[in-house]
């Protein structure tokens, strides 16, 4: 959870300020004589390495790693950017840009495609996640002898990123086809969706995919609640599983609506001026009647918290799913010299039952950081000190995430899979799942004219059949990876899938791909049984509010 300032003073400048404001008092007086000294002993040890050091050693790399080893010893996520880092983030929340539509990054010396934003200009063009990109602007991306990874892909975006309009011409190398594939695109307005994906699963029953945050995510929510009313939805199941969070004031208009005015949604305490805030519902919400089921799991995060926490607090949704991260920290994000910034925490964020869930943490953070790695104890004790109850008195606890009404395990996709299939997935791309997908291609697809070899053509509504899992382990095989049988039998269903949903994703679209994941989703086929319990919350949240008033 991020809220954003502006601090356009250098490094130096801080310091600078500390010593002028120490002429208001002996005790910052001292205070500013211990920070000019400590900032003394920092510019001496920087003068000395980059005199001295046995190799030419750049200053930024020094101080950004120098301000990243100081935050790091204050919590885990307090944490810097350098230039290019603080802008993809800027950029990620602001949830737009100008360019083609891809993620890139550099695998083995070529540039790949990691991801292809749907309806942009590269999706639209036919590109592919795996594609290399050959050649950029008529530039060979082999030629460019990069120092570092960072430097090929930083050159790549900033040849495919331009004007609204302008052409930027493509050869990209795929898999099945003997020569390169040129692509000419025209730069457009690309949007990053924080909903990729809402759609009925029966006649009455809508579902939302939450699954970011970004400054249009109100916006993005209230389309998609008002597209699926308009098919006629009267109960929500709200996917918010594996969402990291983002902006506070995201979280406080996502909970708007489906509260009343005044409902506290999220309050936070600090040191600071204005860091003790409480932040209440404007207005009433569009759905505030409606019956709510809301998935979560141990990677929802931050504002996600927010969401679940003050949605559960209020008796407005019934929680399915697994205790989720447990990240009560608010981050202010400040932009520093040169395009740099820093998040760092400046305040506490609770539920409106009074519940701080941050999880504690070891000195070198190992244990937090690995904690979505591990089973959840679905026994765990709590101290009565950390026990509070929901609007309606319903008992919730304190002391590290949320925990679900209904407890299902399931740290992938719903599944809770071996531990050896869970390695042959990743969430950004697939892992093997999504390799495997790129060697199909959609029955009757005219945009590439060349004729390739050795690839698939599949139609919508495919099924995954025995072919499939004996390619799939061809394709582990081929790449070194051991083909663990056992769990191949264990993990039959979750490994189905994720071929399915990787192929879908890549062929069809996000929304097509989670609408049959759905139908096998072990979590969210217990949540779609659990409407009577969302229903009973919703008519206990009325009656707390009538007695409220």
């Amino acid at each position: 959870m991020r809220r954003y300032r502006s601090l356009s003073a250098v490094v130096s400048a801080i310091a600078v300020c500390a010593l002028v404001g120490g002429f208001f008092g002996r005790r910052l007086v001292a205070a500013d004589d211990k920070v000019a000294d400590r900032y003394k002993a920092f510019t001496a040890a920087l003068s000395a390495i980059e005199t001295n050091y046995v190799e030419k050693i750049e200053s930024d790399r020094l101080v950004y790693g120098a301000v990243r080893g100081m935050l790091s010893t204050l919590d885990p996520h307090s944490s810097f950017y350098d230039p290019r880092e603080y802008a993809r983030m800027r950029e990620r929340q602001e949830g737009h840009y100008y360019g083609i539509g891809i993620e890139i990054s550099q695998i083995s010396g070529d540039v790949v495609a990691q991801k292809i934003f749907e309806g942009s200009p590269s999706a639209k063009a036919g590109m592919r996640q795996g594609d290399v990109l050959a050649k950029v602007g008529g530039e060979d991306t082999k030629a460019w002898n990069c120092e570092t990874q960072t430097d090929c892909t930083d050159r790549a975006m900033k040849k495919l990123r331009g004007a609204r309009g302008t052409p930027v011409q493509i050869s990209l190398r795929r898999r099945g086809y003997k020569e390169l594939i040129p692509v000419e695109l025209v730069r457009d307005e690309i949007l990053i969706p924080t909903v990729p994906a809402y759609f009925m699963l029966d006649a009455t029953t809508g579902y939302v995919q939450l699954r970011d945050f970004g400054e249009a995510t109100d916006r993005d929510l209230r389309r998609a609640l008002k597209a699926l009313s308009s098919q006629g939805m009267r109960q929500l199941l709200l996917d918010i599983r594996n969402n990291p969070g983002g902006p506070l004031d995201q979280a406080i208009k996502v909970v708007n609506e489906f509260t009343t005015r005044g409902k506290m949604i999220v309050y936070t305490r600090g040191r600071i001026a204005n860091s003790d805030q409480d932040y209440r519902a404007t207005d009433d919400g569009e759905f505030t009647n409606i019956p709510i089921v809301m998935m979560a799991n141990r990677s929802s995060a931050s504002a996600s918290e927010i969401v679940t926490g003050a949605l559960q607090d209020h008796d407005r949704a019934y929680v399915v799913g697994e205790t989720t991260f447990g990240k009560a920290l608010v981050q202010s994000v400040y932009r520093i010299s040169g395009g740099a910034g820093l998040a760092l925490t400046t305040a506490h964020y609770y539920t409106p039952s009074g519940r701080l869930i941050q999880r504690p943490w070891d000195a070198a953070f190992d244990e937090y950081q690995t904690y979505i790695m591990k089973d959840q104890d679905a026994n765990k004790p709590h101290s009565a000190s950390d026990l509070k109850h929901t609007a309606a008195g319903r008992p919730v606890y304190s002391g590290g995430g949320i925990e679900p009404d209904r407890r299902v395990a399931g740290s992938v996709e719903g599944f809770n899979p071996t531990r050896y299939a869970r390695a042959l997935w990743n969430s950004n791309n697939g892992g093997a799942f999504g390799t495997y997908a790129q060697r199909f291609d959609v029955e009757g697809d005219t945009r590439v004219k060349q004729t390739p070899t050795g690839r698939r053509m599949v139609k919508p509504n495919f099924v995954v059949d025995e072919q499939m899992v004996t390619e799939f382990k061809d394709l582990l095989k081929a790449d070194r990876i051991r083909v663990n049988e056992d769990s191949f039998r264990k993990d039959n269903d979750f490994i189905r899938a994720m071929i399915r949903y990787e192929i879908d994703r890549a062929l069809f679209g996000v929304a097509e791909a989670r609408r049959h994941l759905i139908d096998v989703d072990p979590q969210a086929k217990v949540a779609l049984t659990s409407f009577p319990e969302a229903i009973r919350l919703s008519e206990l949240s009325k009656s707390s509010s009538k007695a409220a008033h």
